[in-house]
């Protein structure tokens, strides 16, 4: 049981954008000063993990969430609402920047990945964020190293494992059942494809 926890707070979605950002830098093809690099990292961690985290926190303590996993789908929607903003926000500004443009296709399809599982609230759908976050991330580098003819095999390979070992610990854990992993992680593919289609 602790080996499955360990692996979703390892994995968790807020996590993956600072491991998806420090995967692109390491096969980056142009040369780019580690103080920009640095910057970037601080930037994406600060914007997806600190003010997430933050927000969390302040959710629970007003009672609009009863723990931090925020498992019900009612639970869910001002933090993934909040997501939503970031990715936008981070996705915008990175597209205009010569040196990290590509990024900005990866937060713009996460987004859009985002704005599928908010829709389907209204459905009463509840998808794995924890999957949807790895996903969309492997659906980036996929896209990335077709566009760009770059050998991006070994990092989806991981990613493709990660996922498949953060599948097992989330049904381990009860969290989710298997449509709810599926649906996540074909969600997550989606939004990249539609922000690769778009920008």
């Amino acid at each position: 049981m602790k080996f499955h926890k360990l692996i979703s707070v390892i994995l968790h979605p807020i996590v993956i954008p600072t491991i998806g950002v420090l995967l692109f830098l390491s096969i980056i093809p142009h040369e780019v000063k580690k103080e920009r690099q640095y910057l970037l990292i601080s930037i994406v961690f600060f914007s997806t993990y600190i003010i997430p985290l933050i927000s969390l926190i302040i959710l629970k303590s007003l009672g609009f969430i009863n723990s931090f996993q925020a498992e019900s789908i009612k639970e869910r929607k001002i933090p993934l609402f909040i997501m939503l903003l970031i990715f936008y926000l981070l996705g915008r500004n990175l597209i205009n920047i010569p040196d990290f443009k590509e990024l900005g296709m990866l937060f713009f399809g996460t987004n859009f990945s985002l704005a599928l599982v908010y829709l389907l609230f209204s459905a009463q759908i509840k998808s794995s964020l924890h999957i949807m976050s790895l996903s969309s991330t492997l659906g980036f580098f996929l896209i990335y190293g077709n566009l760009y003819s770059i050998p991006t095999l070994p990092i989806t390979i991981v990613i493709i494992i990660l996922t498949g070992v953060l599948a097992s610990s989330r049904l381990h854990l009860k969290a989710h059942n298997q449509k709810e992993i599926y649906l996540g992680f074909f969600i997550g593919l989606i939004g990249q494809y539609i922000a690769s289609s778009m920008l």
